[in-house]
């Protein structure tokens, strides 16, 4: 191996180079000018290095023109601080290097925002993302992408998985979300898809004779950025087995999620066995699919206690099917009046008529006192001294209940903030209604539970499917199912959702025509990649641990993507736009 020219030791190296001459180079870091001595922080891979210059050498005002970022290389002499000057908490926190000469490889421009400001805005973060990057926060999440990826390829492969990639440029399919589509200049008028998911890919490789199937996969949705999803591209741990079980794909990823949060969150409390929670027991007692088990509260379901005695201000709500439950909370009668305004405003802001108390203390006490049965209060009793009702249709509880839980659980301290807990919904309904037909819940390729008997003879709401999501503290990290591998059964449940065999044919052609030739049964999951390294870097934000992201209105600030093409290019796929300005 040849010898590096511009560095030949790292500034992790220095502690025990005390007396010999070294070389480093890095970036400046910092600066600071004693009068007589300037003290520049070198940055470099494996930390920071101390290096000083006094007046007196020739090279003092080189350093002192020297702007914050540059690149340079130095050699110098190490030195030991005095015992007094140690600061263990960087790397060569004991030593210090007198500079005999300096080289600036590159200079660099005054910074748009300095590496150690905390208050930087995130567009301004985007826009310079490769400063932003060099920050050591920025560093330490991009090493643990990295080690964490590399674990889950080594645990898969332990487990007699292999990797295979699947193709960027597809076919369009209505999975759900709005595709990205790309213009064939060879195909005039024709369009690729990029894959929202290697969905078809990953089942046509089980109808191929494979095993057991990995990769971590790029998957692209035309979706609204939020906090725990990206716009663009994610990435997600994409795997599929043949001739498996629902019970064997949740023994893979719970070895596989159980081994990367004991590595690189040893301190952390995480169960072995993952609970698992049916769907419909999951909304009523958490008010969402997607429960944070870290806080220690829970809904019950009283509708039944109200079908004697029922309040006007429900009334409407049971003879339109809706649902009444109930938050019972200790020491609730502590708070005060504004922490129930607030709690009031939380829900209604996310769509909540109302949110009605009791609080149990000398006296029933709240605005709904007067109007609850003794039987109803004697429930709260068994379980607090007060309780929040919620009343309305179960479909738009979702919208508010976990908000309001998990606000209640943050007041009162009831969130196990050093804790991951990890519960598996199962029994998803197969289908749902929106605006009076029927459609997919989940994953279209599902195995209905029953078959082709239930499909035949339940009506669809009742039909559940092998369908399964991964939460990890109200997370949701994979979604995954067993897969319809019987192309009659697929037509049928297809069929309900106003799909003709023609129309299968014609938007799963592929999968289709390799099912007539022979289809194990098999089934997979896709842990997302990104809201997994977001955990475990207790970051809320994705955008945070993913190396070059776009804004959360779609953009690429740093790259100024997407912008407009040529009229030439434009010409060679034979395309024409016309953007409606005022819209």
């Amino acid at each position: 191996m040849t010898k590096n020219q511009y560095r030949s030791n790292y500034c992790s190296e220095l502690n025990n180079l005390v007396g010999q001459k070294v070389k480093l180079a890095g970036w400046v870091r910092t600066k600071r000018d004693h009068g007589s001595m300037i003290f520049v922080d070198l940055k470099d891979k494996t930390g920071v290095a101390q290096c000083i210059i006094d007046v007196s050498e020739d090279n003092f005002k080189n350093i002192e023109n020297i702007s914050l970022e540059s690149v340079i290389s130095v050699d110098g002499l190490v030195l030991q601080r005095p015992e007094n000057a140690f600061n263990d908490k960087v790397v060569s926190g004991r030593v210090e290097v007198k500079i005999e000469s300096i080289e600036v490889l590159n200079s660099s421009d005054c910074l748009p925002f300095a590496m150690h400001q905390n208050d930087v805005g995130e567009e301004l973060r985007l826009k310079y993302r490769f400063l932003d990057l060099r920050r050591d926060e920025m560093q330490s999440r991009l090493h643990l992408r990295h080690e964490v990826i590399k674990l889950i390829r080594h645990l898969m492969e332990s487990m007699d998985f292999i990797e295979v990639q699947t193709p960027i440029l597809t076919s369009s399919s209505p999975e759900g979300a709005r595709d990205y589509v790309v213009p064939s200049r060879l195909n005039p008028g024709k369009f690729y898809a990029l894959p929202q998911a290697p969905q078809q890919f990953k089942q046509l490789l089980m109808v191929s004779g494979l095993h057991r199937y990995y990769q971590i996969a790029p998957c692209f949705r035309d979706e609204d950025s939020r906090a725990d999803r990206t716009a663009g591209a994610f990435y997600q741990l994409d795997l599929e087995m043949s001739f498996t079980t629902q019970e064997e794909v949740f023994e893979v990823l719970e070895y596989v999620m159980f081994n990367v949060f004991s590595k690189f969150k040893p301190e952390a409390k995480i169960e072995r066995t993952f609970v698992r929670i049916p769907y419909e027991e999951a909304i009523l007692k958490y008010g969402s699919d997607k429960p944070d088990l870290r806080v220690d509260l829970r809904y019950y379901d009283v509708t039944d206690l109200f079908s004697e005695n029922c309040p006007k201000i429900f009334e409407k709500i049971m003879k339109n099917g809706g649902k009444v439950l109930l938050l019972p909370v200790k020491d609730l009668h502590s708070k005060s009046r504004k922490f129930f305004d607030d709690m009031q405003k939380l829900v209604q802001d996310n769509g909540a008529i109302g949110l009605g108390y009791i609080l149990l203390d000398t006296e029933v006490r709240g605005p709904l006192a007067k109007v609850v049965s003794e039987e109803v209060i004697n429930f709260i009793k068994e379980r607090g001294d007060g309780a929040f009702f919620i009343a309305d249709d179960i479909s738009n509880i979702t919208k508010y209940a976990p908000h309001l839980i998990k606000a209640v659980g943050k007041e009162f301290d009831l969130i196990d903030e050093h804790a991951y807990k990890f519960c598996w919904i199962v029994d998803f309904p197969m289908y749902e209604k929106v605006e009076g037909k029927w459609q997919f819940s989940h994953n279209p390729f599902s195995m209905p539970q029953g078959g082709m008997e239930a499909l035949v003879t339940q009506d669809p709401g009742s039909i559940k499917a092998f369908q399964y999501d991964l939460v990890c503290n109200g997370i949701e990290l994979t979604s995954g199912a067993i897969r319809n591998h019987k192309l009659e059964i697929m037509y049928k449940a297809f069929e309900i959702v106003g799909y003709s065999s023609e129309d299968v044919e014609k938007e799963f052609g592929s999968m289709i025509n390799a099912f007539k030739y022979g289809a194990p049964p098999h089934g997979g999951a896709a842990p997302g990649i990104d809201r997994l390294v977001m955990l475990l870097a207790g970051t809320e934000n994705i955008r945070e641990i993913i190396p070059f992201p776009l804004s959360q209105n779609g953009q690429d600030l740093m790259m100024n993507a997407p912008t407009c093409i040529s009229s030439k290019h434009l010409n060679e796929l034979g395309l024409t736009v016309n953007i409606d300005k005022n819209k």
